[in-house]
């Protein structure tokens, strides 16, 4: 479309800018957008305007030294000082800061004791594991970031002034990887910040909005935005715009950070077992095919972190965040809210008076003392006669003794007494009792007494100084519990954003409370929080976790880090050893394992070889631990006895397979001779075979493969002892006695016939030769 007089062009500049780069984008040029946030950042600043005079005043008051001279009034200087470059007629302005130990007191404290962030699971689908990772991941992006430098800078600007922010930021782990980390942010000027000033929650998670500005050179600007508009194309369509000055001045071009919510209508569907699902989303059509129509359905807003990078008119850049929650985390000293005004202050601001008194007094001590006469030497005239060099310089030069004249006036022969020095002029009471007065003023106005300030008192045992100790932490504790919460919400923030930004397989580092650093490996794709793979024995061989399923939620703690455990630990017991030597073949390994000396761990495990087995035991058991113990025990013995009748069994069969083996042995002998008989029987007369019979018994006796009754042998021919031990004269059979047609043959020699052998074969018909 034609626009020949230009208006459009120039209504779409007061809009989105004049740089079509970004204007034609359909996001970017969100007319909407840029007029609610230039709205916004005045209406922050707007509410913000009276307090951080205030604030700022605190920072200088605060900083304030002999040199800059900040903790005077104007007015009070302008008088007490040079009156048209001349100083002799000046009076002292002494600045006695004493504000900067009681600030000490306070975020030395927090320095010692640092608040911590816990993570802990929620639900049914959490897992203790996955939030010891959480964890354990935590504590690495803190090590990474320098987190202790950010905590420690919000402190102090909460303590000092009232008020300190911590940000987060996402980058790249390296330049060469699209694996990003997530660092935690200083803000070290917190007057940059302008936060939603109708936050309820003293950290900010509710706030809708947050500016982060920075204040640049125009020719700064211009390099590093070379494709923005330029600084005449921006002057130019503010004219008339109020809130121009708050991006441009004569020498500065303000950037700010614009984190905001978008919102976006949706659809939630209700599915069986308690799923839920966006209407179009991948899930939503996949719970539709499994289980047809939903049971319930509701429209939603769904809100999606923004973050802009603008100089006000111009969108430089922006993107989505992909936590839920604005990265910026307000830790508030002394909030109050009146008549609609926000007020914030720290421990400076009620004791600005009475430090401004102290050194007033002191500078008035300072001054009586300096204008005070000098001590004049009072004696008798005539006295100094002949010595008035000395005397008039005695107060100057070093005379090793000074004489007078002794002047006998009184009339009565005595000698006066000799010259003396008037006293010296003395602080009046009043002034020390005011300068004091000033000094438990500070006190009182910071929440600090002598006992928290290091002071001796009347308190002489341990326990009673540390309770005086703990009362006036008392005093002071808020500043200290409102950084836990910021901390909390800064570990919140990063178990909401580790599922988003460790969305591939990756291996992870994580740092346990100990600064053990271990790895693991996170699979964002697996159903389960911990896939254990074991080996074929069942051992672990490794654990896969994934973060994203489960619901995990932040617990703060507060108190000395773990090394100042360990220390304490080895002191207490250091001093417990020394009275009680005999428990180190007790304790003496755990008493090692603390020292910090190099091969303290190596010492410790050493030692606890020696150590008696029994100490290194647990006895503390459940009632139902020592009952499965107890079943367990009982099982073992049965299946000991179980064991040993199987034995049994098994030597009792492989002795009977001996048995039947040599039996089937001797069958096959027998035969074979039977055999062999049989086949000469039909050329042999009957006497001839009864001798071979014998013949052959009496040779299978010698050779002790048949024994006659009298020396009876186990497994011979299937009998035992004990059957031979009954039958003691029962005569052995021959062969020729087995089971023929006929009967047997009579013979002198009757022998007995073995059980269970089989008949010999029958003789052949018919007449013999």
């Amino acid at each position: 479309m034609v626009d020949p007089t230009g208006i459009m062009a120039a209504g779409k500049v007061a809009n989105v800018g004049s740089n079509p780069t970004y204007g034609d984008d359909e996001t970017a040029g969100d007319s909407e957008t840029m007029a609610t946030m230039r709205s916004r950042l005045q209406m922050a600043m707007a509410a913000y305007s009276d307090s951080r005079e205030d604030e700022l005043d605190d920072l200088r008051f605060m900083a304030g030294s002999p040199d800059n001279q900040w903790q005077w009034p104007a007015d009070v200087l302008s008088t007490r000082g040079s009156v048209q470059g001349q100083t002799i007629n000046a009076r002292p302005c002494l600045t006695i800061n004493k504000l900067p130990q009681h600030v000490r007191q306070v975020t030395n404290e927090q320095r010692q004791n640092r608040p911590s962030g816990k993570v802990i699971p929620v639900d049914d689908n959490a897992d203790v594991e996955v939030a010891a990772i959480l964890d354990g991941m935590v504590k690495h992006i803190e090590y990474i970031s320098d987190a202790d430098i950010a905590y420690d800078t919000a402190c102090d600007n909460q303590v000092t002034y009232g008020e300190g922010y911590i940000r987060l930021l996402t980058d790249y782990c390296r330049e060469d990887s699209f694996d990003q980390d997530i660092k935690i942010g200083r803000v070290r000027n917190a007057f940059s910040v302008y936060m939603d000033p109708t936050i309820q929650d003293p950290c900010g998670a509710d706030a809708q909005y947050c500016f982060i500005t920075q204040d640049m050179t125009k020719e700064e600007y211009e390099q590093l935005f070379p494709d923005a508009s330029p600084i005449s194309s921006i002057m130019s369509q503010g004219v008339g715009d109020e809130s121009i000055s708050a991006w441009l001045d004569e020498d500065t071009v303000r950037i700010a950070e614009y984190f905001y919510f978008k919102t976006k209508p949706g659809t939630l569907h209700l599915y069986p077992d308690n799923v839920s699902a966006f209407a179009g989303t991948p899930e939503d059509k996949q719970l539709k095919a499994q289980f047809g129509k939903s049971i319930k359905t509701r429209k939603v807003n769904r809100k999606q972190v923004m973050w802009m990078k603008t100089n006000g008119f111009d969108v430089l850049d922006e993107r989505e965040w992909p936590g839920k929650y604005i990265p910026v985390v307000r830790v508030v000293g002394n909030e109050f809210e009146v008549s609609g005004q926000i007020y914030v202050s720290g421990l400076v601001r009620n004791a600005k008076d009475a430090q401004r008194m102290y050194n007033y007094w002191t500078s008035q001590e300072a001054e009586m003392l300096a204008l005070a006469p000098k001590a004049p030497f009072i004696g008798y005239g005539g006295q100094f006669e002949g010595y008035e060099n000395q005397w008039k310089t005695a107060n100057t030069t070093n005379w090793p003794y000074l004489e007078v004249n002794p002047d006998v006036t009184d009339g009565a022969g005595g000698v006066l007494p000799l010259p003396m020095r008037a006293p010296p002029p003395l602080p009046q009471t009043g002034l020390i009792q005011a300068k004091q007065g000033a000094d438990e003023d500070i006190k009182s106005a910071t929440g600090q007494y002598n006992a928290s300030l290091g002071m001796q008192g009347n308190e002489r045992s341990g326990r009673a100084i540390t309770a005086r100790e703990k009362q006036g932490d008392v005093g002071t504790y808020h500043y200290v519990d409102n950084l836990a919460r910021a901390i909390r919400h800064v570990t919140r923030q990063l178990v909401d954003m580790i599922p988003k930004i460790y969305d591939t397989q990756r291996v992870a580092r994580i740092i346990g409370l100990d600064g053990e650093v271990s790895m693991v490996k996170i699979n964002p794709e697996q159903e389960q929080p911990v896939n254990t793979i074991k080996d074929q024995n069942g051992g672990t061989i490794e654990k896969i976790y994934n973060p994203n399923v489960g619901t995990y939620d932040v617990m703060v703690t507060t108190g000395p880090g773990y090394m100042t455990k360990r220390q304490e630990a080895l002191d207490a017991m250091s001093t417990i050893l020394q009275s009680n030597p005999q428990l180190w073949s007790v304790a003496g390994d755990l008493f090692i394992k603390n020292m910090d000396w190099p091969g303290a761990q190596e010492m410790a495990e050493r030692f606890k070889k020696i150590l008696d087995p029994k100490v290194l035991q647990t006895d503390e058991k459940s009632p139902e631990m020592a009952a499965a113990q107890q079943q367990i025990q009982a099982l073992t013995q049965e299946l000991q006895q179980s064991s040993t009748i199987l034995e049994n069994v098994k030597d009792s069969v492989a002795q009977q397979e001996v048995q039947i083996k040599g039996f089937e042995a001797e069958i096959r002998a027998y035969d074979a001779e039977t055999k062999r008989i049989a086949a000469v029987q039909n050329s042999m007369t009957p006497d001839q075979i009864q001798d071979i019979v014998m013949g052959t018994m009496h040779a299978a006796m010698d050779m002790g493969d048949l024994v006659p009754p009298s020396q009876p042998q186990p497994g011979n021919f299937g009998m035992d002892q004990q059957q031979e031990q009954e039958q003691p004269g029962r005569p052995l059979e021959t062969p020729d006695q087995f089971e023929q047609p006929g009967g047997p043959p009579e013979t002198s020699d009757q022998f007995e016939q073995p059980e269970n052998l089989p008949p010999p074969p029958p003789a052949p018909e018919g007449p013999m030769q």
